[in-house]
């Protein structure tokens, strides 16, 4: 089964927005959209772009020592620090080092930093970059890791986003559901209404991409 892709344009960035309808299972819940945001992640004129946006949140405001990358954010992550950190725009990381990271997961999802990585997150101001915050699952956990680590959150953002808040934080988004995606719909599979419907899921999708069923 072939998947149909559409793009949906921001009318703030030229970077559009890669969606297909459908029944998709991801490891958290069931969603009646895909957003592929591969290129977003992996291009690196669209990373570029996307951190721009995104740095505007913080650029003035928020003092950052460590990025740390979720979903394989980690070149939207480095142009980031990159326009945080230059000496000739007004930010309040101007010429400060910014370290770029991302977590390890265990078998049981949870995060983890080896000791050559923990020093970045120990007494460091941390910013989270998700590709995509649904439920906020993957968000609470990388809250929870920087804790136990010794570092504080001081902010969340993601590509694509279906929350304004998560635990206490705003989250910054390039794209968020209510403007571009008003019927998104995520939920656990007990209350999915295509499952109750007797609709079969189209594809499995996961921070890697979509494998067809």
């Amino acid at each position: 089964m072939a998947i149909n892709f559409m793009e949906l344009k921001n009318p703030n960035a030229t970077i559009p927005l890669r969606v297909a309808r459908g029944h998709f299972a991801t490891s958290h819940s069931h969603i009646n959209y895909y957003v592929d945001l591969t290129k977003t992640k992996y291009c690196l004129n669209e990373a570029r772009e996307a951190a721009l946006l995104l740095t505007e949140n913080f650029k003035s405001t928020t003092i950052i020592d460590t990025i740390l990358c979720l979903d394989g954010t980690e070149v939207v992550g480095a142009c980031m620090a990159s326009e945080l950190t230059r000496s000739r725009t007004f930010s309040m990381n101007s010429n400060r080092e910014i370290n770029v990271v991302t977590p390890e997961h265990t078998t049981g999802s949870q995060l983890i930093f080896r000791d050559n990585i923990a020093g970045m997150i120990k007494d460091k101001k941390i910013l989270v970059i998700g590709a995509s915050v649904t439920t906020g699952f993957t968000v609470m956990g990388a809250i929870e890791a920087i804790g136990y680590y010794g570092g504080t959150t001081v902010g969340v953002c993601a590509l694509f986003s279906c929350l304004d808040e998560y635990a206490g934080f705003p989250v910054y988004s390039i794209f968020k559901t209510k403007k571009v995606l008003p019927d998104y719909e995520s939920r656990i599979s007990s209350e999915c209404p295509l499952c109750k419907a007797g609709e079969r899921l189209d594809a499995m999708v996961n921070t890697y991409g979509i494998s067809v069923i």
